[in-house]
């Protein structure tokens, strides 16, 4: 098929070099403000839970990570690892949990388990790298029909809605305006405006809330802009308290956190097939899947072991291949450096750190009820036959248990307490009963939009 030119009739360009330095430099910024709100959104949303996840160490390990995927991948494929939003319910269920060793503990102390979670999930990828390698990724998807992630990735979103409603609440008007622009943004804007929205949602509501007199920036001249007369100040956390900062594991946590995998390992399957639709080059079979999926798992075990949140392959930075059609990885891998540089910034993370509460509300009004309309769509996309009582009954069960089980289900192993959060259950529910119903007919690739699960990135 004969690719389509665009709008100046320029093709694809693949080595960005031959455009020098100058214009290679702000294509990597472009990337770099494409991934830019969402990935410090993750950070600020895990704050409103009560766990202290820090700015500057998710913008380092969103930086080292896309680095360290690209030389997993043999530098072939233009992805950026930036936070992602499936975990964010885990981190909110986190937040929430005071029963056994977590009654009463610290909130950074609490931090540090849930990315013990995050470790264990980064694994995971790793396990089905590997399990890929050795038998395929046909037989592996079988096992992870639509039916089973649509209703997980559903369930994400929704169990997040109250916190959304909470910080809206406290300045309705404000969070309207932010609503309103990632909306005006989305439909009509076009060309950058149209990436960025959830950035764009952000700062001018930021604009309007300084004009307001609503932005506190007392503590502002406490900081430093970067690393110079307090070079403390510019270090990552776990630089400077490195036991407050490494990651600590429990198996509550564990179930916690690493079902979410499930969820993020189709997003990155997803992503990988809109990038190499994107470049026209099959990146699922070269590299190859498991070399993705080990480099996305690792980058995520990495950033959780140090206080980080979890890693994903960003849709945002696929539509700003896109839009530029420059496909050469080394203009995403300048963003990575440029997010790298920027994670040493106190002052940075400071006034991010001023941002009301009301923009967030306003910004998760939309950002929840996405990541739930696209487990909508990943069913919709896939067919998934909802007349088949088979099918029925999974969802059915999914769904029941995500929603149901509020408060979790705790239970004793010896003498060790564990708890199963409501989407834990769920993912084990939906995971169990597709293996053991008969009539799963589900073949990734061969199926209806198989092979195109959707991305919490993409807007």
């Amino acid at each position: 098929m004969k690719e389509k030119a665009s709008p100046i009739g320029q093709e694809p360009i693949r080595d960005a070099r031959s455009l020098g330095v100058p214009k290679m430099l702000v294509l990597g910024l472009q990337h770099m403000f494409a991934m830019f709100g969402a990935t410090v959104l993750v950070p600020i949303l895990v704050n409103t839970y009560g766990l202290p996840l820090s700015i500057q160490t998710t913008l380092f390990f969103a930086g080292i990570g896309t680095l360290f995927f690209h030389v997993c991948t043999k530098m072939k494929v233009p992805a950026f690892l930036g936070s992602s939003f499936a975990f964010l319910g885990g981190f909110a269920a986190m937040g929430a949990m005071d029963s056994g060793i977590y009654a009463a503990m610290e909130p950074a102390e609490k931090l540090q388990y849930a990315c013990g979670g995050i470790v264990v999930a980064g694994l995971l990828y790793v396990v089905l790298a590997a399990i890929i390698k050795a038998v395929g990724v046909h037989r592996v998807m079988h096992f992870l029909p639509p039916v089973v992630t649509g209703p997980i990735i559903i369930l994400i979103g929704l169990n997040l809605a109250p916190s959304a409603v909470n910080n809206a609440s406290t300045c309705w008007w404000l969070a309207l305006v932010s609503i309103a622009v990632i909306v005006v943004a989305n439909i009509w804007g076009k060309g950058m405006i149209k990436i960025i929205p959830i950035l764009l949602g952000v700062v001018i509501p930021y604009i309007v809330a300084l004009a307001a007199g609503m932005v506190d920036f007392s503590g502002l001249a406490d900081t430093t802009l970067f690393a110079g007369a307090n070079p403390v100040l510019g270090l990552q956390p776990f630089f400077t308290d490195f036991s407050g900062s490494v990651a600590k594991f429990d198996i509550s946590a564990i179930l916690v956190m690493a079902p979410i995998a499930i969820a993020s390992m189709m997003e990155h399957i997803g992503d990988m097939s809109a990038i190499s639709a994107t470049v026209g080059e099959n990146f699922i079979e070269d590299p190859g899947l498991h070399r993705t999926l080990m480099g996305d798992g690792i980058a995520t075990a990495l950033a959780g072991l140090f206080g980080g949140p979890a890693n994903t392959t960003y849709g945002e930075n696929t539509g700003v291949l896109v839009l530029s059609r420059v496909h050469d990885p080394r203009v995403i891998r300048l963003a990575a450096v440029y997010a790298f540089i920027l994670s040493f910034s106190p002052a940075f993370a400071y006034i991010v750190n001023t941002i009301p509460a009301a923009i967030i509300g306003g910004v998760s009004f939309i950002l929840y009820g996405m990541i739930s309309a696209i487990g909508v769509r990943n069913v919709v996309e896939n067919q998934v036959d909802f007349t088949n009582s088979r099918n029925l009954i999974i969802a059915a069960v999914i769904l029941v248990c995500g929603l149901g089980f509020t408060g979790g289900l705790t239970f004793q192993v010896g003498g060790a307490s564990i708890t199963l959060t409501s989407l834990a259950i769920a993912a084990i529910a939906g995971i169990v009963l597709n293996a053991i119903l008969p009539g799963n007919d589900f073949h990734f690739g061969k199926s209806a939009n198989a092979d195109t699960a959707a991305s919490l990135g993409r807007y």
